[in-house]
């Protein structure tokens, strides 16, 4: 059985991955920013993943960071590619094997950038679930 924070990443893959508007967009989806993607591409982030276990059941609070990269001159792409990420999750993941989403709650985004380097957008969402 995979750990609860690998589990829900694949299941917030798969559900990016249903999205063809979004897909269409990308170069890809990866496990950290890979060496040389063309732009724009989403990195999944290490997210941290606390205890949120009760008396009957093991439980973790996890929580997803995605990453959206793009060398766009304005930020109109990225903006748009953090949306299509936002509607994509809107309806929330399919329980991944072992576990059950008891809650999936977007957090925030952000953009940055500095004179030096792409743009890039963060998009973060909580998950809360239980071994099942």
């Amino acid at each position: 059985m995979s750990s609860a924070l690998e589990a829900v990443q694949q299941q917030l893959v798969t559900q990016l991955d249903a999205k063809p508007s979004l897909t269409g967009l990308i170069s890809g989806i990866f496990d950290g920013p890979p060496p040389r993607a063309a732009f724009p591409y989403i990195a999944l982030a290490t997210g941290a993943s606390l205890d949120w276990s009760h008396k009957g059941g093991v439980g973790r609070e996890l929580s997803l960071a995605l990453t959206v990269h793009d060398d766009g001159e304005t930020a109109a792409r990225l903006h748009r590619v953090m949306a299509l990420v936002e509607e994509a999750l809107e309806p929330g993941l399919d329980d991944p094997d072992g576990w059950q989403i008891v809650t999936f709650d977007f957090r925030r985004t952000r953009i940055v950038r500095s004179a030096v380097s792409p743009w890039s957008g963060l998009v973060e969402y909580r998950a809360r679930v239980l071994k099942s």
